[in-house]
């Protein structure tokens, strides 16, 4: 009888369920994501996670206990080397499934097994989750401080109030003040330059008169010309 024999088989037998655990571990361990079904996902999780905790202690024991499990110098290096040191400070629990769907063809529940410390967008939510608790502790604290300070030194704050609207009332005055001097002095422009059309429109009729005085006497003495040289005609 087979009492409190839990495990699952895979369908499996030993030799070829230990071989396949150990290069789905080697796969893992160098690319730190791989995808395959739940059932074997799970069996996973339980032969990779002690073997990730034994090379926290980097020992030649230690390295060979590691190798006789996973049969392959590059991932105990990649374990001993990079791995360890990603998950030193992790009591347990380095690898996460996240359920993908089902596989066409058998329908079988598919999964990918990941190092958690090397899923650098999950590490990324978990940081700014853990920012915002802290913030809105923060602003509870930095509230109560502020309102105490607001009710010991009220006229603190009046103050510059006043002084910035002392400020504002004089750059609104100099305003005003350089408008009307601006306006001031378009009015004379346009004052002078009415004056000046008045002065031309003045000066062209008295140069037509003066034209006219200056060529009376001429004509004066041409018509008395003209009449002795009509007198001087008959006489002869």
């Amino acid at each position: 009888m087979r009492h409190n024999k839990k495990f699952n088989h895979l369908g499996r037998k030993t030799a070829h369920r230990g071989a396949m655990l150990s290069n789905m571990a080697n796969s893992l361990i160098m690319h730190k994501r791989i995808f395959t079904t739940v059932p074997k996902a799970k069996e996973l999780r339980k032969f990779v996670e002690p073997i990730i905790t034994r090379s926290k202690e980097d020992t030649t024991h230690s390295r060979r206990e590691v190798f006789s499990l996973l049969q392959s110098k590059t991932a105990v290096t990649e374990l001993f080397q990079t791995v360890s040191q990603k998950v030193a400070d992790r009591p347990g629990g380095y690898t996460r499934i996240i359920k993908t769907g089902f596989r066409l063809g058998d329908n079988a529940a598919m999964c990918f097994i990941e190092l958690v410390d090397f899923n650098e967008n999950m590490l990324g939510d978990g940081g700014a989750r853990k920012a915002k608790t802290r913030r809105s502790r923060r602003r509870s604290s930095g509230s109560a401080a502020a309102a105490g300070a607001a009710g010991g030194a009220p006229q603190a704050k009046k103050e510059p109030m006043e002084e910035k609207a002392k400020e504002v009332n004089q750059a609104e005055n100099m305003v005003k003040e350089t408008e009307t001097v601006a306006g001031v002095q378009t009015a004379g422009d346009v004052k002078t330059a009415a004056a000046d059309v008045q002065t031309t429109l003045d000066v062209q009729p008295e140069t037509v008169e003066n034209k006219e005085e200056a060529a009376a006497p001429e004509a004066e003495a041409a018509d008395e010309k003209a009449e002795t040289a009509g007198s001087d005609e008959v006489k002869s």
